[in-house]
């Protein structure tokens, strides 16, 4: 009986399932119960995704969330990655077309909550920099914190998720240009927080890079590509600082 009840819960042209026994109506009740659990994940996608939420607004949001709950309802009982492909769901949402920033936004959103249950792992300190040999630098590989996701987007993206996060005030965006943004989770215990950051350019073709197991040398080859005036210095001294680094490597 289970995958016939679970199958209507979330398909409200199903008939409750066969065997079910209730004192009375057993079609309301089901419906009762079957709006309640609509109604607890379309709450749950909006504690995820509360910038895109306050973008469109609740109403839109809530009807925006129980069709994706409708036509992709959680496989587990365990909702820590559930709305994973809302952004998605929310590109191909015809209502949502006249926002075509807004599934970048919920990407953001997705990637922030993903980075806040990511491993821990402990990152290399900033004084391990010193101790590097420079003419080995090309040739070396890192590792990043499992937490580091990187967003590249058509659209200014991360100060749209900022201005609607209270992390900037809400104004009119004057330069309406791509942005990149990098994802990561910073601090220990009860100061641990996920920042999401607007990168320089050419940085998030470095990161990119590496986190596809390029070495160092190539890596900055991809970001100068991109970026003639990528400050390599700069960004190899932010992976340390920002704590990105989890080991180094040679071939």
């Amino acid at each position: 009986m289970q995958p016939a009840f679970a199958a209507a819960l979330l398909n409200p042209s199903l008939p409750p399932p066969v065997g079910l026994a209730a004192p009375s109506d057993i079609t309301q009740r089901f419906n009762v119960h079957r709006n309640n659990v609509v109604f607890g994940l379309v709450r749950a996608l909006a504690a995820g995704f509360p910038a895109t939420e306050r973008i469109v607004g609740a109403e839109f949001f809530a009807a925006m969330a129980r069709a994706y709950v409708l036509a992709q309802p959680p496989h587990s009982p365990v909702l820590l990655h559930y709305g994973d492909s809302m952004p998605d769901f929310i590109a191909a949402f015809a209502p949502a077309a006249e926002l075509p920033y807004l599934a970048d936004v919920a990407r953001l959103e997705a990637m922030r909550n993903r980075a806040h249950h990511a491993a821990d792992a402990d990152n290399l300190p900033p004084a391990m920099l010193a101790r590097l040999d420079p003419a080995s630098l090309q040739h070396m590989h890192v590792s990043l914190h499992p937490s580091c996701a990187l967003l590249r987007s058509e659209h200014p993206a991360a100060t749209i998720w900022a201005m609607n996060s209270d992390a900037l005030p809400l104004t009119e965006i004057a330069a309406w240009a791509p942005e990149d943004a990098l994802v990561l989770r910073v601090g220990r215990g009860l100061t641990q927080r996920v920042d999401i950051r607007r990168l320089p350019p050419g940085a998030a073709a470095f990161l990119d890079g590496l986190r596809n197991d390029q070495p160092l040398g190539d890596a900055a080859l991809s970001a100068f590509a991109e970026a003639p005036d990528f400050d390599f210095p700069v960004a190899l001294a932010a992976l340390f600082t920002d704590g990105l680094i989890t080991a180094i490597r040679m071939p």
